[in-house]
């Protein structure tokens, strides 16, 4: 169906690689996630502040910028501090360590809600009856609301995953050999960008219906023994 010029290995190395960024930066968006979501719910106000300006600085700047400012914007900032600190020094930052870092910063956000709102749906008297028990925070937490706050939580982070997966693409542009970068070279090189582009959506979502498909399937593992779940 595709004529791929040989091109194919090369894209199959770009698709393993976007999956690579795509997990690594969920597992940090997941993190930021727990993290923010207890900012925002804690009796804290510093945290509070923090984890609210986190959120809306994130939502309110385009990802594209976000990721320029993490790639170029960061490592300038620390030479320039090193400069004035008596040091000369060069900073570069890896492709995919500034990808990971970029895109599960700006995910974390979306999670952080996710989060909260899982947190929330949990009944306020099971709480009660831990500390009625004499569990400890951590143990109540660890026990009984992390385990509730996931099961709440899987089918908004199955949306922040599949969003997430298709914002990889924007890591193309700081050069990383990702799926988009690899198909832009064939593209170029055959002069076929229609054939190229296509092969590459029908990827993101052949990525997309084995996502829906997996976290079906955790949702369903999740709910096991729930009254009224299937």
């Amino acid at each position: 169906m595709f004529d791929l010029k040989g091109y194919g290995g090369m894209l199959l190395d770009g698709l393993w690689l976007t999956v690579a960024v795509g997990l690594s930066s969920m597992l940090l968006a997941v993190l930021l996630g727990l993290l923010g979501s207890w900012g925002k719910l804690s009796r804290n106000r510093l945290a509070n502040f923090i984890a609210d300006t986190y959120t809306t600085v994130v939502r309110g700047i385009p990802e594209l910028i976000l990721l320029l400012l993490v790639y170029f914007g960061v490592p300038t900032l620390l030479q320039d501090i090193a400069k004035r600190l008596g040091h000369d020094i060069r900073i570069d930052l890896d492709p995919f360590l500034a990808g990971t870092l970029a895109i599960g910063f700006i995910y974390g956000a979306f999670s952080t809600e996710v989060f909260r709102g899982a947190f929330i749906s949990i009944p306020s008297g099971q709480l009660e009856a831990a500390r009625a028990m004499g569990m400890s925070r951590i143990l109540t937490f660890r026990r009984i609301l992390l385990p509730q706050a996931m099961r709440f939580a899987l089918p908004g982070l199955g949306n922040v995953w599949m969003v997430l997966l298709k914002a990889t693409a924007l890591i193309s542009i700081i050069q990383l050999d990702e799926l988009m970068r690899k198909t832009k070279i064939a593209a170029n090189a055959t002069h076929q960008p229609f054939t190229f582009y296509l092969l590459a959506s029908i990827i993101f979502l052949g990525l997309t219906v084995v996502s829906m498909l997996l976290q079906h399937r955790a949702e369903k593992w999740a709910n096991r023994g729930i009254a009224g779940k299937p």
